[in-house]
């Protein structure tokens, strides 16, 4: 049941239209006075000259036309007297049936589709956001808001499955990745731009570096003594051996890192080329590099990473919602900001927002309009009568007051002109 709605007559505009609308009736009943006591005089006078018997006429007259208005003005809100007459207390006796006009008036002329969907165009809601969002206080508080909710949000995540269900769809949507393709067509934009140079200049810079080392170079010439006659051996011919290599192998990696022509170059791109090729379309290598991926997904190393990724970050946030942090609050105050600068000199995106608003509440006013007619109907229903009366009798009580003022006036004329027709056949 609807609560009774109230009331308030304190601001100084009502009580200014409240002394009026007690000074008009108190005018309007001494004019009925007035003619009331008129009409006795002119009775009493009568014999006295035949001209108060027009005074008499207009004055009864005037007398029932403001009788009669008074009658209809206070019928229209009360009782008059408190007398049960029928059809009097015409606003209190019809208020359901009022209250379901009043609804149905504003769902079918407020609400209907056209007049909401132009009034909903003439709002701008995408520069009330950016002006919005530009606020540097706003932003802040919407961080600080948005923080504190996350949280909660978190929590409720993770109690309601969710994060096990999205922790699935997301290895099922990696699992049905094929990644040869896209590893192939990675690796021929890095060899398109030429960055697989620079990849051989590392790998040429590292071999030679390695090579010089001692324990290199040990190892090399204890392989090629272990290869060479045992004449050789007494010789020292390992050592020999072992520094021409090394000096021909370094001298061929400084021609080729200094050469940008380098033979080796234009092999090395063949040689790349044709992996990548293969890579692409060698069942082979998309089997290998599909098993490569299952195995990587089903390592429990990977599920334990995401775990502890999601503690740390979930930590995170909660240390920036209880305060300890500002760093999370801060960035997303920028953020904020941020777009809505961004949204300011975006005029497109401003008129794809607008768009979904009006489409979104036109849609929802749509589905609610007939929700919004029976509550207006059931708040008027609910409404106290008695304070509704006065509300509306300080707004317009005044002007139906002067329906008494005219009662009486052309009631009298009325009456005037009765009597003087009345007058003039008597003399025919």
């Amino acid at each position: 049941m609807p609560l009774p709605s109230t009331f308030s007559f304190s601001s100084p505009g009502d009580a200014a239209r409240a002394a009026e609308l007690r000074r008009v009736k108190a005018l309007a009943t001494l004019v009925l006075a007035a003619t009331l006591a008129l009409f006795v005089t002119a009775k009493i006078l009568l014999p006295v000259h035949p001209a108060f018997g027009f005074v008499a006429a207009f004055a009864e007259a005037a007398t029932i036309g403001g009788l009669a208005d008074w009658y209809a003005v206070v019928a229209l809100f009360r009782r008059p007297l408190g007398l049960p007459i029928p059809h009097t207390a015409i606003i209190q006796g019809n208020q359901h049936r009022i209250a379901d006009k009043l609804g149905e008036f504003i769902e079918q002329h407020f609400l209907e589709a056209a007049p909401v969907d132009a009034k909903l165009r003439q709002i701008d809601f995408g520069s009330f956001i950016a002006d919005w969002l530009r606020d540097r206080k706003r932003s802040t508080d919407l961080a600080r808001f948005v923080l504190h909710l996350m949280p909660e949000a978190l929590s409720a995540t993770e109690n309601s499955g969710l994060m096990t269900f999205i922790t699935r769809r997301v290895t099922t949507q990696l699992q049905s990745i094929d990644l040869a393709p896209l590893a192939a067509g990675t690796l021929r934009a890095f060899v398109a731009e030429g960055r697989h140079q620079g990849l051989l200049d590392d790998i040429l810079r590292a071999i030679d570096q390695s090579l010089k080392q001692p324990k290199t170079m040990a190892m090399v010439r204890e392989k090629v003594r272990d290869e060479l006659p045992t004449l050789l051996k007494l010789y020292r011919a390992d050592k020999f051996l072992v520094n021409k290599l090394l000096a021909s192998a370094t001298s061929f990696f400084d021609d080729v890192r200094n050469d940008p022509s380098h033979p080796f170059r234009g092999e090395f791109d063949r040689m790349v080329l044709s992996f990548v090729d293969r890579l692409g379309s060698d069942p082979l290598y998309a089997g290998k590099i599909d098993g490569l991926k299952r195995d990587l997904l089903a390592r429990p190393e990977l599920a334990d990473l995401a775990r502890n990724i999601w503690s740390n970050a979930r930590s995170f946030i909660e240390r920036s919602a209880s305060g300890e942090s500002q760093v999370l609050q801060q960035h997303l105050g920028r953020m904020f900001m941020e777009a809505g600068e961004a949204l300011v000199g975006d005029g497109e995106l401003r008129g794809e927002i607008n768009q979904g608003f009006v489409a979104v509440l036109r849609s929802f006013i749509a589905d609610q309009k007939s929700g919004v007619s029976t509550f207006i109907s059931d708040q008027v229903k609910g409404w106290d009568m008695g304070q509704l009366i006065s509300l509306i009798e300080i707004n317009i009580g005044r002007d139906l007051q002067y329906i008494r003022f005219n009662g009486s006036l052309i009631g009298g004329l009325a009456g005037l002109g009765l009597y003087t027709a009345e007058f003039l056949l008597r003399w025919l």
